[in-house]
């Protein structure tokens, strides 16, 4: 059965990426315009919690890398 997954983008840690929503699906189920509409829903608020966990993860990196002795800097983030 088909399935609809929503992942985090990959962490920078190493870590698998966390699955934020995993739901099976079947044709039949898309005939039904509220089963749609309550997907639709489920999608947006997994979409909203990887991004927190993406923006979470960006939060705790410092926000120049600095090659040691190098003198150079580059923003990660602005």
């Amino acid at each position: 059965m088909p399935q609809i997954i929503v992942t985090a983008d990959n962490l920078t840690d190493g870590r698998e990426p966390p699955v934020m929503f995993r739901e099976r699906v079947n044709v039949r189920d898309f005939e039904s315009d509220h089963f749609a509409a309550q997907l639709v829903e489920r999608l947006g608020w997994a979409v909203g919690d990887a991004d927190a966990v993406v923006e979470e993860q960006f939060d705790q990196q410092p926000a120049f890398d600095a090659a040691p002795g190098s003198g150079e800097f580059s923003a990660r983030r602005a």
